[in-house]
């Protein structure tokens, strides 16, 4: 593993979109396995389901995101401060120069990554 003692270069990507070499290490971060891609297409690093949200603020944060985006994120930033998952992945995360979080949400302005990028560049 590669040490950084700067902060990463994060990016967001959507789980299907392609590879690149600029990924540098892949995380994916959602508890479900995204529909349509294939184990042996998919590529990351890790897949570090411990960090998505919990089911039931997923499931109420689908029934209608546009007007629970705002509550959504100040939810998921609570579970993921109280998440040991969490202290783990930033552990990770600053070993590393680049990486790239990947969600499967079709919303690239309203998604679980961008919380959790967030809640990573405050710490």
């Amino acid at each position: 593993m590669e040490t950084n003692s700067s902060q990463p270069q994060i990016n967001l990507k959507r789980a299907y979109d392609p590879e690149e070499p600029s990924d540098g290490f892949r995380i994916y971060i959602d508890r479900l396995w995204p529909r349509g891609l294939s184990h042996a297409t998919f590529k990351y690093d890790l897949w570090e389901k411990g960090v998505a949200p919990s089911a039931s603020l997923r499931e109420w944060f689908h029934a209608d995101p546009e007007n629970r985006w705002e509550e959504f994120s100040r939810r998921y930033g609570d579970e993921l401060l109280a998440n040991p998952a969490f202290a783990t992945l930033k552990e990770i995360v600053k070993a590393h120069s680049v990486v790239t979080l990947l969600y499967s949400s079709h919303d690239r302005t309203r998604n679980n990554a961008i919380v959790l990028n967030k809640a990573l560049a405050e710490e």
